[in-house]
């Protein structure tokens, strides 16, 4: 595996420079999707459009503040709790009355609690719908943006960062787990849902790419905003016992980005490295794939009507 120095020179060398590029990090005000967005700022020298969705305008604010700035910068803030489909329907257009184009969707919002299933008022588990119901709608709701840069001969790139690799066998009975949760089966389902709903997308926009990612274990500081008050305490402790163990967000941005460029069209499942790896520890069949999309379909259109 090349050096984190490497992949830099790598990940710059691949940076497009015939257009401006347009990235949306949804979960882009910390941990993962801001050090991808910081990232993509940084190797484009600000020649941008940067769009990050998020809950926090202020931790959003304070990170546009600090990228670098270009004559064709354009920094954004959308604001959007993504626990609610209603809400991702909302910031999509949004980003649409603004964006008729989309290089890049990098999409890394994450939940962390504790709970039981935990539905908000559109009846769907607040952590299954952050780490997948949301990232379905957001694809659903930008891809005319995706497929136009594609149509002008620019990159059309999704990436959805969670766990490829990480999930489990999945019951077409209990698409959601309003049966069967637990905090197990709600993390190794969300990850075989990835994993189904990407091929699913470009089983049908063959033109586009779509990856599913597994950071591995990256230094964020998704506890400081658990539901759990003894949680939130101990996030400080947390914190730096990760910064000693586990992967910076600035070099798991770096991997990340290795894994978007270095993929063409079709379905991707990418490691902590950015490296692709294929059907490692994959769970799910065309069956499965079809039953979970009509599901989902019907699901994130019904909760935000």
């Amino acid at each position: 595996m090349p050096s984190i120095a490497a992949i830099r020179a790598l990940n710059l060398s691949r940076v497009p420079s015939t257009y401006i590029p347009v990235g949306v990090f949804v979960g882009g005000t910390s941990g993962i999707g801001q050090g991808m967005a910081e990232a993509f700022a940084r190797m484009t020298k600000g020649r941008a459009n940067i769009v990050i969705v998020g809950r926090n305008q202020t931790a959003a604010e304070a990170i546009i503040a600090k990228l670098p700035q270009a004559a064709e910068s354009k920094y954004e803030f959308v604001k959007c709790d993504a626990t609610l489909m209603r809400n991702v329907e909302a910031a999509s257009k949004e980003i649409m009355a603004k964006h008729s184009k989309i290089n890049f969707l990098v999409m890394s919002p994450g939940f962390f609690s504790l709970k039981g299933f935990d539905a908000s008022e559109e009846g769907i588990d607040r952590k299954l719908a952050t780490h997948y119901y949301a990232r379905w709608k957001f694809v659903d709701g930008l891809l005319p943006a995706l497929k136009s840069a594609k149509a002008a001969g620019e990159d059309a790139k999704v990436l959805s960062v969670l766990g490829a690799g990480y999930g489990g066998p999945i019951d077409i009975d209990d698409l959601g787990l309003k049966k069967t949760f637990s905090l197990s089966n709600a993390a190794k389902a969300a990850a075989t849902y990835n994993d189904l709903m990407m091929e699913e997308y470009a089983e049908r926009n063959p033109e586009l790419t779509f990856s599913h990612s597994s950071p591995g274990a990256v230094a964020t500081n998704i506890a400081s905003s658990a539901q759990s008050a003894t949680m939130r305490f101990f996030a400080p402790v947390m914190n730096v016992a990760a910064k000693v163990l586990a992967t910076s967000p600035a070099d798991c941005a770096e991997y990340m980005w290795h894994g978007i460029f270095s993929n063409t069209t079709g379905a991707f499942r990418i490691g902590s490295r950015g490296e692709e790896i294929g059907k490692k520890d994959y769970f799910g069949d065309e069956e499965q794939r079809k039953a979970l999309w009509e599901h989902t379909e019907k699901e994130v259109r019904t909760s935000s009507s």
